[in-house]
């Protein structure tokens, strides 16, 4: 179980919660590790059990998904984040973009495409419901630039675990590439968006081409 991707999923609807996380386990490379039916407890099991993927839902009552997303990201949580919702709504889209998620899922697809998803999800890849692609486009060209940090303010170890970041390796593969423990890797990524004032792989990954990496 190794290389499994190991997810967690937080989600209000009891019936659906349990179908996805019935579905992930069938998928042999793909583990659920963990649920939960509100953001205060989201937010707290993935600090416990740092999962690689959050599989969230956006309309959640109480805590919504934005919410939750940003005190996932405000945690320092650097597990990739994909929203799943049953709104196509474009504001929708670029909150969830805006707030440091990895992708956006819609509930209506197929339960086959939704597993494949989360895999490439899982591998550092942004993951987006074919209608919505164009609306995410445009956040991401439009969105105005967060961060002002110098790639120098970088050590050399983490301009590489940057380069990494935007070539879509897992921390898996970093860790493997550089020959580092996976564990080491987690907290260079950590630094990283901490310096770089990033919120998620997906920022860093086009900050990093955007310097040219």
């Amino acid at each position: 179980m190794t290389n499994t991707a190991r997810i967690l999923v937080i989600d209000d609807h009891p019936l659906l919660r349990k179908g996805v996380l019935q579905l992930i386990e069938l998928d042999d490379e793909l583990e659920a590790v963990g649920e939960a039916s509100n953001g205060e407890d989201g937010v707290k099991l993935a600090q416990e059990l740092d999962p690689d993927l959050i599989l969230l839902d956006l309309n959640m009552r109480g805590m919504d998904g934005i919410a939750t997303l940003t005190a996932l990201r405000d945690a320092n949580v650097i597990a990739r984040i994909v929203i799943y919702s049953v709104s196509d709504n474009d504001e929708d889209v670029v909150a969830a973009m805006r707030a440091g998620a990895d992708g956006y899922l819609l509930k209506d697809m197929e339960p086959e495409i939704l597993l494949e998803r989360l895999k490439h999800a899982a591998l550092g890849k942004m993951v987006i419901s074919e209608r919505l692609t164009e609306v995410l486009a445009s956040a991401l060209r439009n969105k105005p630039k967060q961060s002002t940090a110098d790639i120098n303010s970088l050590t050399q170890r983490e301009k590489q675990i940057l380069k990494l970041i935007a070539s879509g390796l897992s921390n898996k593969m970093m860790a493997r590439k550089l020959d580092i423990a996976e564990g080491t890797v987690k907290v260079h990524v950590k630094r990283v968006l901490k310096k770089l004032q990033l919120r998620s792989r997906v920022e860093a990954a086009v900050w990093g081409v955007q310097q040219g990496l």
